[in-house]
Formats: C-alpha cells, sequence, structure tokens
C-alpha cells in the first residue's frame, strides 16, 4: 500500500477513489471499499481513498469532537487489509478547508488525483461551508469525465449502521452490539510501555498499553483477548479509564492481566479486543478492597471464557 501525505499538483494515473473519515471501519464502510475494489478491478485501476487528520471536528470544535474508534495507524492498518492500494491522507487544516467545492474538484479531484470515479458516503458535504454535495459532482463528473455514486446507508436489523452508532453501543458497554455492527470486536492497538506497576504489587501483572488519545469510547473493566504475542488470541482482564482509586488523574490508561503469563513484553505492539463488559469503573477506599476486587474481576472473566474456543 502506498501511503501519501499530500495530493500531487498533476496525475501521473487515473485512479477510482473513495472519500471519508472511515473511523471504526465498521460494516457500512466495509460494504463502500468492497464496492470502491470492484469497481476499480473493472476499469484495471488501483483503489484509492482519501482520508483527513485530524478529523474536521477536531480542528473546529475540539471540545465537542468525538471520541476516535482508531487511531491513525489502527485506520491505515485496516484500510489496507480492505484491499486499498493508496490512500492519499490529507492534513485537514483551515486551508483546506477553505478551498471552495468548485475548487476542490478541480485542485484535487481532477487535476491532481485524476479520477476516473468516485464513490462517496450518502451524507458526504465538502468545500468551504461544505457548499459542494452530490448533486455538484455528478454535474462536475459529467464536464470532466468521471463517474460519482453514493453508497446508500446500510442497516442491520433495521439498524443504520454508523460511527456514532459504534460510540453509542460502547458508551453503552454493549460489545457484543457493537462487533454486530463493526463486523469484528472492538479492538484497540499500542506498543506496551512501562506504568507504575501498581497491578505488580497488588499480584496481578498488566501490560500498560500506551494509548495516542486523549478521549475512548469506552472505560470500564472487560474480557479482553490479546494478539501479537503468540499465534493464537491470549485472554485476559482489561481495565480502560483513569483509575479513580489510585488518583491517576484524567487520562485514560488501558492495563492487561494476561492469564498465565510472564514474558517481558515491553516494546511490542498488541491488540486488544474487547469482548464483554464486567463493569463500570469504580473507587474503592483502600488498595486492599481494590486487590479484592480485581481476584472478582479476574474470576469472572475466566468464568465468561470458559468453555468458549479463543482464535
Amino acid at each position: 500500500m502506498l501511503l501519501h501525505c499530500t495530493f500531487p499538483a498533476q496525475a501521473a494515473i487515473s485512479r477510482v477513489l473513495a472519500i471519508g473519515n472511515f473511523d471504526g471501519l465498521h460494516l457500512g464502510h466495509r460494504a463502500l471499499l468492497e464496492r470502491l475494489t470492484a469497481t476499480a478491478r473493472q476499469h484495471g485501476l488501483p483503489p484509492a481513498v482519501m482520508t483527513f487528520e485530524p478529523h474536521p471536528r477536531e480542528l473546529f470544535t475540539p471540545e465537542q469532537a468525538p471520541a476516535r474508534l482508531t487511531s491513525l495507524r489502527e485506520k491505515l492498518a485496516l484500510l489496507e487489509s480492505c484491499g486499498i492500494e493508496e490512500i492519499f491522507l490529507l492534513h485537514f487544516s483551515r486551508k483546506l478547508a477553505g478551498l471552495s467545492a468548485a475548487e476542490f474538484i478541480e485542485r484535487v479531484l481532477v487535476q491532481g488525483l485524476a479520477a476516473r470515479h468516485l464513490i462517496i458516503g450518502d451524507d458526504f458535504r465538502f468545500g468551504k461551508g461544505r457548499a459542494g454535495d452530490f448533486a455538484m459532482l455528478q454535474a462536475a463528473g459529467l464536464q470532466h469525465g468521471f463517474g460519482v455514486e453514493a453508497m446508500h446507508t446500510i442497516e442491520i436489523g433495521g439498524e443504520r449502521i454508523s460511527s456514532s452508532a459504534v460510540r453509542d453501543v460502547l458508551g453503552a458497554g454493549d460489545l457484543e452490539h457493537a462487533a454486530r455492527l463493526l463486523g469484528r470486536p472492538y479492538s484497540i492497538a499500542g506498543r506496551v510501555v512501562h506504568g507504575d506497576k501498581i497491578g505488580r504489587k497488588l499480584g496481578f501483572p498488566t501490560a500498560n498499553i500506551q494509548l495516542k488519545r486523549k478521549r475512548v469510547a469506552l472505560t470500564g473493566v472487560f474480557a479482553v483477548t490479546v494478539s501479537g504475542l503468540d499465534k493464537r488470541h491470549l485472554p485476559g482482564a482489561a481495565s480502560l479509564g483513569v483509575r479513580p482509586t489510585l488518583g491517576a488523574g484524567l487520562r485514560p490508561v488501558l492495563e492487561v492481566h494476561l492469564f498465565d503469563f510472564d514474558r517481558e513484553i515491553y516494546g511490542q505492539h498488541l491488540t486488544v479486543h474487547f469482548l464483554h463488559k464486567l463493569r463500570d469503573e469504580a473507587r474503592y477506599d483502600s488498595f486492599e478492597a481494590l486487590t479484592a476486587q480485581i481476584a472478582r474481576d479476574v474470576v469472572a472473566t475466566q468464568d465468561y471464557f470458559a468453555g468458549k474456543q479463543i482464535g
């Protein structure tokens, strides 16, 4: 996969292109990308995606920006797994946001990327003041010779699949529901870093996973599996949140206790797959009370995995 951090002034080849934020890569996104790759094969051209960093709402209304479902690294890996050959990762700045819709079409889609066919979501808007829409793209396609199609919303059992819907069910602790919308268990990936070793002192050593995000879509204690250490997924219990008993502040921390595991894994990049929520975060009056609750969490997690096939 080729990653471009800007678009060329003049394209050397044509492309079939999809545009979007693709946060979480849920089943709706995957349906769009399947359509993209199929259309690209028909044209004999590479399937390409344009996405943005940071999320537009993080630029204009950072205090109201939603928690990211995927980090940038996770999103790029998921896009590659869907068969995307090129990603144009555009820095979303006030300069880019200031391009008129007509300028965006001419400079980016026509000159820069030579789009042969464009696929967007049915709510896609672009250009200064979000003035550009599907009708404008259709008119430009007739003028410049590229096709345009909008993917309609994908539903499961009458429920619209969207990144917002995934955030809502994660926030409610319904991980099984989130997995149905995503087509896979929700996961967070990161590198194992040194923590304060509190878990080890309490008798439950944990891997501290680096979180490159200020906000998370879910908090609590969970039954999880971890990939990246072995050929199989390893079961464990995870805590994600601000650790109120320890007074660790407002920045979220992800810690995972793996069962029957004692290897040194600092520096390794792991993926934590969230399968089931056990409980919300809680504050305890003493380390003794916290230790007793962690022991109960471990037993509850082991009970959850009892009889399950972990792959």
